[in-house]
């Protein structure tokens, strides 16, 4: 078990950010610069905060990912003194995160336009379904519009059913993720500069971004992608196939490593034989090769095939669970899974900081807020000099 210590390390230790999101995609922000050691001070509306909070299958456990090593302030942007409270902790904030939809910081007087006048050197990561302009802008969208939008629900899923979705939340994850990827650019800029912008970061942009040559497959050769279920045409052998007692993914679509995977089949004469020599063959041929594949891999269990591939150098693993993650030696060496003290439940496990940096990591420093406006002493008393009197009324006034 990993203690927990509120010290600021890693690369981003120097900069402080103001998050105004909730759900995924704002927080999930968030939590990427504050694992890299950024103070994240969390504007959360009083009374039950972040939805996030009640999220979770079992436990509502998924907030202790999202909201780890941050610091929850409660205000209400609703109101006047709420929205001046706003504006005096983003004055000395590096970054300000939000994920409401376009023209809501405008609406509680919180303007880009004003915000960057008042503090010059203000990063403003905005993030939202269809952009901050264009005809779509002001459509209400979640994760799973910017997926069918951005083209990745059509391809994912089984070619005789309707399209499917990954079991996480992609396109939130992914516009987070680009959103803190601008904001990094945008600080190398104002390095040299002095000055602030804004990263526009849109969930349907995020999920195009990934969809490798899905655009120019379609205008240069004709080609609309369609859902393939575990395969992608074309690329064989790449697949999940059996063994005797549990499945294992092997990916040997390029030549030499084809080449080994029949060496390890005992059958090296493929790897020559014209109908699977290369890999525009290869794919001509693909269920008739996976077909071969499957029937060779349902003779031998899961052990012994996983350790026949390693030994020949074909790519190949096992479809892990947690259950697997936990227990897998691999996981546990690198840290990949990090436990933590917590009141509530003695300890508690989740991932760790990614990607790994060999002169400033990242760490998870703090757990995420128990309580909304768990902060409010600190940040609002102690650093904005708000007296106990003054954030007693506040908080009798549902402002805090």
């Amino acid at each position: 078990m990993v203690g927990l210590t509120r010290e600021a390390t890693g690369p981003l230790a120097d900069l402080r950010v103001v998050e105004m999101g909730q759900l995924i995609a704002g927080p999930f922000c968030g939590q990427l610069l504050g694992d890299m050691g950024a103070e994240v001070i969390k504007i959360e509306p009083p009374g039950e905060g972040d939805p996030m909070r009640q999220w979770g299958r079992g436990q509502p456990v998924w907030w202790e990912v999202i909201g780890r090593n941050k610091k929850s302030v409660s205000i209400n942007l609703r109101v006047a003194e709420g929205q001046a409270l706003a504006r005096r902790l983003i004055e000395g904030a590096d970054i300000l995160v939000e994920n409401f939809r376009p023209g809501a910081l405008e609406k509680w007087n919180l303007a880009p336009a004003d915000l960057l006048a008042a503090n010059p050197r203000l990063i403003i990561v905005r993030m939202s379904g269809y952009g901050q302009d264009g005809p779509y802008a002001q459509r209400t969208a979640f994760g799973l519009i910017g997926e069918a939008m951005g083209g990745w629900r059509h391809i994912v899923g089984e070619a005789d059913r309707p399209p499917s979705r990954m079991g996480v939340s992609i396109g939130d994850s992914l516009a987070a993720t680009y959103g803190c990827l601008g904001a990094l650019s945008a600080l190398h800029h104002r390095e040299k500069t002095g000055q602030g912008q804004i990263v526009d970061s849109a969930l349907y942009e995020a999920v195009l971004q990934v969809m490798e040559s899905l655009i120019p497959e379609y205008t240069v050769a004709g080609m609309t992608r369609e859902r393939s279920g575990a395969i992608l045409p074309g690329i064989a052998p790449s697949n999940v196939y059996r063994a005797a007692d549990g499945d294992l993914l092997i990916g040997a679509n390029q030549d030499g490593i084809f080449r080994r995977l029949c060496a390890a089949m005992g059958r090296p004469e493929l790897a020559d034989d014209p109908r699977y020599a290369n890999h525009v063959a290869r794919g001509e041929r693909q269920a008739e090769l996976d077909g071969l594949i499957d029937a060779w891999t349902r003779t031998l269990t899961l052990d012994a095939l996983e350790a026949l591939m390693n030994t020949h150098g074909v790519p190949a693993g096992r479809v892990y669970r947690a259950p697997e993650m936990l227990n897998d030696p691999h996981f546990a060496a690198r840290e990949a899974i990090v436990s933590l003290p917590h009141p509530r439940w003695g300890e508690i496990k989740m991932q760790n900081v990614f990607p790994k940096l060999s002169a400033t990591p990242g760490s998870v420093r703090g757990l995420a807020p128990q309580t909304v406006g768990e902060h409010n002493g600190e940040i609002l008393g102690e650093r904005l000099g708000l007296s106990a009197e003054e954030l007693g009324r506040l908080a009798d006034g549902g402002v805090i």
